[in-house]
């Protein structure tokens, strides 16, 4: 029995799931309103054709992406946490993120993540093109990451792998173990994304305003350029 009751954004809550855990192929009206509990033609009310759903789901992931909020008491600080955040979002929605690529909206999503470290950089004095190439250099380290990320997740199974073959008796070992043993360790990606951000950041604004930058992890770096 089909249900009575549905609301356009659970439809559009449903069909995003199925979305992101087996991709747009995966979204058909049929499988949709048997997820749903309802009849085809419901859906067809609420969000239109399948065309008019892919659309509506776009715009939603721009929407959300949208939502990144900086957190932190120091500008670096919260430069570091939209960066987190906004590799977290484009890590849960995948999918989503190639349909908004597909459909040429991929500058309009990046756009609110861009203007809240546009903010955060004129909070720590940058102005003009140093703080054009902080944003645009945080935002190519976070796309980069997360494709380098999705490769890694995606391609086969690698024989020997990494960890084997630092294991393996070689002159780099003999001369640095702590070294050898932490590359044959499994990567802690957040972390690493973390220590790469943040190293960015102490970058930037150092060189930029020739002054220390508060990393918000209670040290404070010194870039090349300090006295």
């Amino acid at each position: 029995m089909a249900r009575s009751a549905l609301s356009r954004d659970e439809v559009l809550d449903t069909a995003a799931a199925l979305v992101r855990e087996h991709g747009p192929g995966a979204l058909t009206m049929r499988r949709l309103a048997a997820e749903l509990g309802t009849a085809v033609t419901s859906i067809y009310w609420h969000v239109g054709n399948r065309e008019s759903l892919l659309d509506a789901l776009v715009t939603r992931t721009v929407t959300d992406l949208g939502t990144i909020r900086p957190r932190g008491t120091t500008p670096a600080e919260r430069i570091v946490s939209v960066a987190r955040a906004l590799r977290r979002a484009l890590r849960e929605r995948p999918h989503l993120v190639a349909m908004v690529h597909e459909r040429g909206l991929t500058e309009r999503m990046f756009l609110p993540a861009q203007r809240a470290l546009v903010h955060e950089a004129h909070a720590a004095g940058l102005r003009g093109e140093h703080a054009a190439r902080a944003v645009r250099a945080l935002q190519f380290q976070v796309v980069g990451y997360v494709l380098v990320e999705r490769n890694r997740e995606r391609s086969p199974a690698q024989s020997p792998a990494e960890e084997e073959l630092w294991r393996e008796e070689t002159a780099e070992a003999a001369a640095d173990p702590d070294l050898t043993r932490a590359l044959a360790a499994p990567i802690d990606t957040e972390a690493l994304f973390v220590d790469s951000v943040r190293a960015l950041v102490e970058g930037l604004l150092t060189r930029a305003g020739g002054g220390a930058a508060d990393t918000g992890d209670g040290t404070v770096g010194r870039g090349p350029y300090s006295h």
